[in-house]
């Protein structure tokens, strides 16, 4: 795919806000698996398939955690769903038009996804694109 804009050519990362820095390291690390790769006064930056970044960083503001702030892209939902819940991970059941979970997941035009939130309030998603 190529961009006209070097905007179009950016790498992309998302930052995600947390009250807890400690607490919030502890929820990554014992409930998704993950470890920091580094950690620096502006947070905890974390890297997963294929160079993708995000970063954890302190903040004195709450999470609306109204949208998804981060979504993890999986091959399986179904198997990375029953890990996380394994970690002790509680997932969202939604009931509203357009949008039903079944087990956690909700099901629409080619996507398969699920919703938890972090130890700060951030909603978080898993998705399976078929």
């Amino acid at each position: 795919m190529t961009h006209s804009t070097k905007l179009g050519q950016a790498y992309v990362y998302t930052t995600i806000p947390a009250q807890d820095l400690v607490r919030a390291r502890q929820f990554y690390a014992e409930k998704l698996g993950l470890e920091p790769l580094e950690e620096s006064a502006e947070g905890l930056t974390y890297e997963l398939a294929e160079g993708s970044q995000f970063l954890l960083f302190p903040s004195t503001g709450k999470a609306s955690g109204d949208h998804t702030q981060i979504a993890f892209r999986t091959a399986d939902i179904g198997a990375t769903v029953g890990e996380l819940r394994s970690r002790g991970v509680e997932f969202e059941d939604y009931d509203l038009p357009g949008l039903r979970t079944v087990e956690g997941v909700a099901e629409r035009s080619g996507l398969r996804a699920a919703w938890f939130r972090d130890s700060e309030g951030n909603l978080l998603g898993v998705a399976q694109m078929d």
